[in-house]
């Protein structure tokens, strides 16, 4: 698939990665990415970070396979990888974090290689330590630590305001990881009086989808102070609901997560307020590098800690990004 609209993220990794030359008698590496849904910008800046990285081998050859943010089409597609015996490794960007840890399993036991990104798989979210056996490493945070630094600086906004009414636009509640930002969200603004969560919607990591759902929520609840969301994407469909229903989208405080770089012109601009600093393309880059490492025997770390791949705050905010003019995302939106 083309991915040309994350060229500024190959080219930031680029800028670091020099063509290594490996010998004739160097084993090819066929490593396949399971993204989540292969459509999501995110998971797409992660393949562009795998497809970075494996440039510096001349070994290395890496595929994407949609996983249509479907936890039984993903579960399906580790089983025929895992049975197809075509590729040395998979990286995975997992729908279910719970469920799919059967089938990689198997993986692991038939031989494969097995990194996960963004999120750990099994049943703590919490843990970054592997619960899969036989698990090469994972390249994630703690989903929880990111929903809290969000939720505090929403709770530092509404600080002089009685009442202040927020709105939390999540992707899924059916996904662990959601359920997990979405109960951290609750427990920080919960030990605020001043602080009411008047609505709860399901943005579904699509701006069409997040327009739709905001939509409804300002039909019921027409002030809103604050919008607090996982996922920057959310934002562009509540901009647009704000905008339709009459709202200044800069009078009201909005924060959402993964830091790409629509919401990065738009906090610049002075319509949106923050976001939680992800970095999908050093992800993936981290993730093949490690996979390659462990298929040549060298050790390599259970964990990587996303927020050590980049020197860049939690929350990134307008004051950051003054004083940082040149900085650009690692994917697009």
């Amino acid at each position: 698939m083309k991915l040309g609209i994350f060229t500024a993220a190959a080219l930031f990794l680029g800028t670091a990665i020099a063509p290594q030359v490996a010998s004739a008698q160097d084993k090819p590496f066929r490593i396949a990415f399971l993204a989540a849904s292969s459509q999501n910008g995110f998971n797409q800046a992660i393949y562009s970070g795998i497809q970075a990285a494996a440039k510096k081998y001349s070994n290395v050859t890496t595929e994407i396979f949609d996983g249509e943010f479907s936890a039984p089409t993903q579960f399906s597609q580790v089983e025929d990888l895992t049975a197809g015996n075509r590729f040395d490794a998979l990286i995975v960007t997992p729908n279910d974090t719970v469920g799919i840890a059967t089938a990689l399993e198997d993986a692991t036991d038939a031989g494969l290689k097995v990194a996960s990104t963004l999120f750990p798989i099994g049943p703590d979210l919490k843990k970054m330590e592997p619960q899969v056996k036989g698990l090469t490493t994972t390249v994630a945070s703690d989903p929880s630590i990111g929903a809290r630094a969000q939720a505090e600086k929403v709770v530092e906004y509404c600080a002089d305001k009685k009442p202040c009414n927020v709105v939390v636009i999540i992707g899924q509640l059916i996904y662990p990881f959601d359920n997990l930002r979405n109960d951290t969200f609750k427990e920080v603004l919960g030990k605020h009086d001043n602080i009411k969560i008047v609505a709860t919607g399901e943005g579904n990591y699509s701006p069409d989808t997040s327009l739709k759902a905001m939509q409804d929520i300002l039909q019921a609840n027409p002030k809103i102070d604050a919008v607090l969301s996982n996922a920057d994407q959310h934002l562009m469909g509540v901009e647009i609901a704000l905008e339709d229903a009459g709202v200044d989208v800069s009078s009201v405080y909005l924060i959402g997560g993964g830091l790409n770089q629509i919401t990065i012109d738009k906090i610049r601009e002075g319509k949106f307020d923050a976001s939680l600093a992800q970095f999908p393309a050093s992800m993936g880059a981290a993730a093949l590098d490690a996979l390659v490492k462990s298929l040549k025997g060298e050790p390599v770390p259970a964990w990587i800690d996303e927020k050590t791949l980049r020197d860049v705050p939690q929350i990134v905010d307008k004051k950051w990004l003054d004083a940082h003019p040149d900085f650009k995302a690692e994917w697009q939106g």
